[in-house]
């Protein structure tokens, strides 16, 4: 029997009421290990926790801060290899995906470590004779962070670390379905020098622990990247204590291919865009908005790219798409190959499960032509490796096709045109745009977040942070009564 792996709660290592399994999506017969499930006492501890050290964390010096973010940044680092093995085994992305996304993560924390030192206010002199302004930012409180688990380190740490760097208190409930990894970061929270109650794990189901959290007038502010309707429940349930909210949630990208685009370079970003991460990214190009004058060359030659991609176990060499994350997810994927087939696309590549040496959620990268915007698969977030091909006439119905969406997340355009990419990215509506690269990929030093249902609150990442981890305190100082 596996030990059960433990909530960390006020500093101590807690078994909930509960446990659940941990499977690997590459191979059903790999347990991964049993997670304890929180309950609602353990959330309610877990808060009162936070609230107490948030007080002496908000306190503290700034060269402490900075120490305590820098180490555990460099340790990720350090760690990626064995980290990363471990993420890719229970979320199934390839190895130098996973290897790559906990290193990406420890920059988070180093960047946000030097954020620290950075925190520095205005001054201003007042409309009034003898009196002074000053404008500084303070910690909000308790912050409650819900992650996913496309990117189960990346996602959840960088809220975690400005969070941190702003001087708040943190009580994080990770996705279901890759609790390990955040065991793993938690183990390295523990070790560090911080008040008992500062970080917080809370494992367990989202319509229980993450309900909770909404609903808790301790909480101070919520940081939540998932779906939309999860969005729009956290939202309605946060409003009633007026609770501060950052909610990432759907996305339908959109990649447009114009007519004067490099072939070569148009077909390698949107295969990565497309199926990189098995296409399990917010960031994915699900849309691929083509110029008939190169349509057909683009998709035979994208076809022939996606029919050669290498599918198998996530830790295995050569692997370029691993499982999808899950059973459910993967019945989802074939359930949307058919509605694509019965919506009148043609499958010209993929889509189907297929079986490798160990048993796994296994399925093809798939690209559809002959789709049109309004259908449904290109109106829902798939969240797989299904690219579905619009094609076009011109510049303009591209642009229009590329905005016609209930989601803003990003957009991109391949061409050679620098009039064509200058107002693509001045008229694409959504908050990130690329030009002549994937729509998947962003850095960790610059905002991040959309438009539309994709995105709602404040941006993440880099000196924009700061909007959402912090309030403004003006104060104003009078030098006394003029003699």
């Amino acid at each position: 029997m596996s030990e059960i792996n433990k909530n960390y709660i006020g500093g101590e290592w807690l078994q909930g009421s509960s446990e659940i399994e941990n499977r690997n999506p590459s191979d059903l017969s790999d347990l991964i290990g049993l997670y304890t499930q929180a309950d609602a006492d353990q959330v309610a501890t877990a808060l009162a926790a936070a609230n107490e050290a948030q007080r002496l964390w908000g306190a503290t010096g700034l060269e402490k801060r900075y120490d305590v973010l820098m180490a555990v940044g460099q340790e990720m680092m350090a760690r990626s290899d064995e980290l990363g093995r471990l993420l890719s085994r229970e979320e199934g992305k390839p190895f130098a995906e996973g290897k790559g996304e906990v290193f990406r993560a420890g920059q988070f924390f180093t960047y946000f470590a030097a954020e620290v030192l950075r925190q520095i206010g205005d001054n201003a002199d007042s409309v009034r004779d003898g009196i002074e302004v000053d404008v500084r930012r303070e910690p909000v409180g308790v912050v409650a962070i819900i992650s996913p688990w496309n990117f189960p380190t990346a996602t959840a740490v960088w809220k975690i670390a400005p969070a941190l760097a702003f001087g708040n208190a943190v009580v994080w409930k990770p996705a279901n379905l890759v609790p390990a990894s955040a065991v793993a970061f938690a183990e390295i929270m523990s070790r560090q020098d911080i008040p008992k109650g500062l970080f917080n794990l809370l494992m367990g189901a989202g319509g229980a622990v993450g309900q909770q959290l909404a609903d808790s007038p301790l909480v101070n502010a919520l940081s939540f990247t998932g779906s939309v309707p999860v969005g729009r429940q956290i939202a309605s349930s946060c409003i009633v204590n007026f609770t501060k909210i950052q909610l990432e949630m759907g996305s339908k990208n959109a990649l447009a291919v114009m007519d004067d685009a490099d072939t070569d370079l148009a077909v390698a970003c949107a295969l990565n865009g497309a199926f990189g991460g098995t296409g399990q990214k917010c960031t994915a190009s699900s849309r691929l908005v083509v110029h008939e004058a190169i349509h057909d060359e683009f998709v035979e030659r994208l076809a022939a790219a996606a029919r050669n991609m290498v599918v198998d176990h996530a830790l295995k060499d050569g692997t370029q798409l691993g499982p999808v994350v899950s059973g459910t997810q993967l019945q989802e994927n074939l359930q949307n190959i058919a509605l694509a087939k019965s919506e009148g696309g043609e499958i010209l590549c993929g889509g189907e499960r297929v079986e490798r040496d160990t048993e796994g959620y296994f399925m093809t990268p798939a690209v559809v032509a002959g789709t049109q915007n309004d259908w449904q698969v290109n109106r829902e977030e798939l969240f797989a490796p299904i690219a579905c091909v619009i094609k076009v006439s011109s510049y303009e119905e591209a642009l229009s096709v590329v905005n016609d969406t209930r989601f803003g997340l990003t957009s991109g355009i391949m061409t050679r045109s620098l009039s064509r990419a200058s107002h693509f990215r001045r008229h694409a509506a959504t908050g990130c745009v690329m030009v002549n690269l994937a729509t998947a990929g962003t850095d960790y030093h610059v905002p991040f977040g959309g438009r539309g249902e994709s995105s709602y609150g404040p941006r993440e990442q880099g000196q924009y942070a700061k909007e959402f981890y912090t309030t403004v305190k003006t104060s104003y100082i009078s030098s006394g009564a003029p003699e």
